[in-house]
């Protein structure tokens, strides 16, 4: 009975938040992560690094006027947090049916009730933070309120446009599929990127392909309990090599359950190196297209702690 109650997407959110809980105080006590290397008043982080430099460099990857959509469809029915939902109602306009002017014009809108963090997303450095700090050593008392927050909101980001680069995990590891709790380093990281033929560099985005998202829509409840992904060690080593965001096509980025130390807050608050979560990255592997152009204009959701979004890759 105890073991089942363990597996539930439900106990994997709790379990989550004591390990957080567990580990904020001595992360709150090392002040060594802020201020930021961007400045003590800096609210943008690692996006700090692009620049029209880096965009002509990326435009140059394409050969091929080919586009990827990295978002999956969202709905009701999209696997997410236990908490969480994504409501849609559309809503005639009256008088649809009786309209008799010359046009007979009928309209429709939508009315959406949801949260943010549901399928494809970007966690914005407000998101996730050590002890009641975030990212520049920002107090939460000071820019959270209930009505969004006053800094690190996701309107204020400038549209992300640099190289993005993919590295296929699950043709590293030589699976379809990497398990439940398989953890990737930065061992494994500079072995996939060596064999691949690439190098991460400075303002790219980097897209890891687990093959995880193949369970949406074929086994929710699996793809909910957990997840392969990058461990701190990882994680430490991209934000070292100054990316702008690091996403995967899993639901939380980091390897679940927990191997060490956690990763969101880590990138998101000590170096202010975005989150990408629920990437579809399958067209990509398929076609083994491991650096592209990376675009991304964010929704500007006025004080948006995260953000539902559809970046485009182009090679």
């Amino acid at each position: 009975m105890i073991a089942r109650l363990l597996a539930t997407p439900l106990a994997c959110l709790l379990l989550l938040i004591l390990q957080l809980a567990v580990l904020q105080p001595a992360a709150a006590e090392d002040s060594a992560w802020h201020p930021s290397r961007f400045g003590a008043d800096d609210t943008l982080g690692a996006i700090n690094l692009l620049s029209p430099e880096k965009v002509l460099e990326a435009v140059k990857l394409v050969k091929h006027g080919k586009t990827y959509s990295l978002g999956i469809a969202t709905g009701s029915d999209t696997p997410t947090m236990p908490h969480r939902r994504f409501d849609l109602t559309v809503v005639q306009h009256p008088g649809n049916a009786e309209n008799t002017d010359s046009e007979r014009l009928t309209a429709n809108d939508d009315l959406f009730s949801g949260w943010m963090g549901t399928g494809s997303q970007i966690d914005g450095l407000g998101h996730v933070g050590y002890a009641n700090r975030y990212y520049n050593g920002l107090k939460g008392d000071d820019f959270i309120t209930v009505t969004g927050l006053t800094q690190l909101s996701i309107d204020k980001l400038p549209p992300i446009v640099t190289r993005g680069v993919l590295l296929d995990m699950a043709r590293h590891f030589g699976m379809a599929m990497l398990p439940k709790g398989k953890a990737f380093n930065r061992k494994d990281i500079k072995a996939a990127a060596k064999a691949q033929g690439v190098a991460i560099r400075e303002g790219d985005v980097v897209l890891f392909h687990t093959g995880w998202i193949n369970l949406i829509g074929k086994d929710n409840t699996l793809y909910q309990s957990g997840e392969p992904g990058i461990d701190a060690d990882g994680a430490e080593y991209l934000a070292g090599l100054g990316v702008v965001a690091i996403g995967s096509d899993t639901w939380a980025l980091e390897v679940y359950p927990p191997k060490g130390a956690h990763v969101h807050p880590m990138l998101l608050a000590k170096y202010g190196v975005y989150i990408l979560e629920n990437m579809d990255t399958r067209e990509l592997a398929k076609d083994r297209a491991h650096e592209f152009l990376f675009v991304l204009g964010q929704p500007k959701f006025k004080g948006a702690v995260q953000s539902i979004i559809n970046p485009i890759a182009i090679r």
